[in-house]
């Protein structure tokens, strides 16, 4: 395991070799999860790619800190961490609140971002009245109050259903987190807005997101596509809003042939 102290707090990531002159891929978290929701797709691209995930401030094996957790300060920590693991520019990949972080670490370090994938999420997620009585919740009654109200949103009905082992994993992720992380960052939600910044994206972008998301719907992203100059929309099929967990073949295609349209990309075996 990797760690690394960022001001007050220190934070885990983890970074995969690959080949000499191949792109790297750089992969952030949704809220009330840790980067083993990426393990499936990082399976597929593991061996073409250097791979750098973590797990953002609060969440996981990473501090909190003290302080104001804002999407900037987020965007800082991971600049620190692809700083010190020696990784320049990136495809930054981001689910959810991380797809904000990968916009405002584009927005301020334009030199380690080469192309952006926004996976289920937006320039604005919610409104204040939303953050504020989940802040609340969890303040009242913890992480684990939510989960019968957020599963549905995760995941379709049918990986409920179905998939029970998983789904009762990814409930007890959800409710291992630290609450106090888990409040910070939805404060840092709760106060972020990238509508205008998503306007001035200048890099190749491609926005994914499941069917059936109850967190951000398919309208939600296609206003933010819609708003990124000539950005590309992926609608998957039997997905909500983690289609890294449900379906993980099928993003990991799209991420690969976003990669391969990339210009001086480089020859993937």
């Amino acid at each position: 395991m990797q760690f690394l102290k960022v001001d007050d707090a220190v934070l885990h990531y983890q970074v995969i070799g690959g080949p000499e002159g191949a792109p790297a891929i750089v992969f952030a978290n949704a809220l009330g999860t840790d980067f083993r929701i990426w393990r499936d797709v990082i399976v597929r691209l593991a061996g073409r790619f250097t791979i750098l995930t973590y797990d953002k401030r609060g969440h996981g094996l990473s501090q909190t800190g003290e302080g104001p957790v804002t999407i900037a300060r987020h965007a800082e920590d991971l600049a620190a961490i692809m700083d010190a693991a020696g990784i320049g520019s990136a495809i930054v990949c981001g689910l959810s609140i991380g797809g904000l972080i990968a916009q405002q670490l584009y927005a301020d370090r334009r030199d380690l971002v080469s192309a952006l994938i926004l996976c289920d999420t937006a320039g604005k997620i919610g409104d204040a009245d939303l953050w504020n009585q989940r802040i609340a919740a969890v303040e009242a009654k913890g992480i684990a109050a939510l989960s019968d109200g957020i599963m549905p949103r995760w995941f379709t009905a049918d990986f409920r259903s179905t998939r029970t082992d998983e789904l009762a994993g990814y409930r007890t992720m959800l409710e291992r987190q630290s609450p106090s992380g888990y409040i910070a960052s939805c404060a840092a939600l709760r106060d972020a807005d990238l509508r205008d910044r998503a306007r001035q994206i200048g890099v190749p972008t491609l926005c994914v997101v499941g069917e059936e998301d109850g967190s951000t719907p398919v309208d939600t992203v296609t206003e933010l596509a819609k708003s990124i100059p000539g950005s590309r929309l992926e609608i998957i099929k039997g997905a909500g809003h983690i289609p890294c967990v449900e379906q993980p073949e099928m993003l990991s295609e799209i991420i690969l042939a976003f990669i391969q349209g990339l210009p001086q990309r480089p020859t993937l075996n």
